[in-house]
């Protein structure tokens, strides 16, 4: 009989996450309101701070490889930020979202650049329902977690303790993407395609000087 009980409680838990998930979305600026936990809601009452995430593109010629990456990583660590791929041809590093454009116009320094870009996307409803789901999640671990505490034979443990293993990896899984997002807001990343300036041979030199001097000759002023 008790065994009976415990699995109609199980189901009328599971019938009522389902039931909260598919409202989170509707749910989700009251509860943001009302709780402040996420640090993202606005000041004034009514109003939710959006989620954007900011980042750059950036094609650019230089002389020296090498010197360039080192000065990309002098520009993320600068920038409050950090390199996350230094190579020969690609590079990119994260700096703190406030000090994107002037980062830019420090990697615009370095040489040539031959097309810029910088998008923004707003994750604001995706981080809502990721933050919705993480608190349904935890209300029914602590719930189950109460039904471990009173089972009373080893099946009914059993079975609480699956679902439980269940609602851990969901709960971290929703924490990792929670994290994410508001790492990737508050660290934009540029990426940067180098590209080298071709260097002249003895005859690419003499072939530029001729160039030049015949230029002298017909086009002056």
């Amino acid at each position: 009989m008790k065994t009976q009980i415990l699995l109609l409680v199980f189901a009328s838990l599971f019938l009522f996450s389902c039931a909260s998930q598919k409202g989170a979305a509707y749910s989700s600026a009251r509860y943001l309101d009302e709780n402040d936990n996420s640090g993202i809601s606005g000041g004034a009452a009514g109003e939710v701070k959006r989620v954007i995430i900011y980042n750059a593109s950036v094609d650019i010629k230089v002389k020296n490889t090498d010197t360039t990456l080192v000065r990309l990583k002098a520009i993320a660590i600068k920038h409050g930020g950090y390199a996350t791929s230094l190579g020969n041809t690609y590079a990119s590093i994260r700096v703190k979202a406030e000090n994107l454009n002037a980062a830019l116009a420090d990697i615009s320094a370095l040489g040539k650049v031959t097309s810029k870009s910088v998008s923004g996307e707003d994750v604001t409803d995706q981080y809502y329902d990721f933050a919705i789901r993480l608190e349904n999640a935890q209300k029914a671990r602590t719930r189950y977690l109460e039904l471990l505490a009173k089972a009373e034979n080893v099946e009914a443990a059993l079975k609480v303790e699956k679902e439980l293993e269940r609602l851990n990896g969901e709960i971290d899984l929703l924490e990792g993407k929670i994290n994410r997002l508001k790492h990737l807001e508050e660290y934009s990343t540029v990426t940067v395609y180098i590209h080298q300036k071709k260097k002249l041979g003895i005859l690419g030199y003499v072939s530029v000087g001729l160039y030049k001097g015949v230029k002298w000759l017909f086009v002056r002023g």
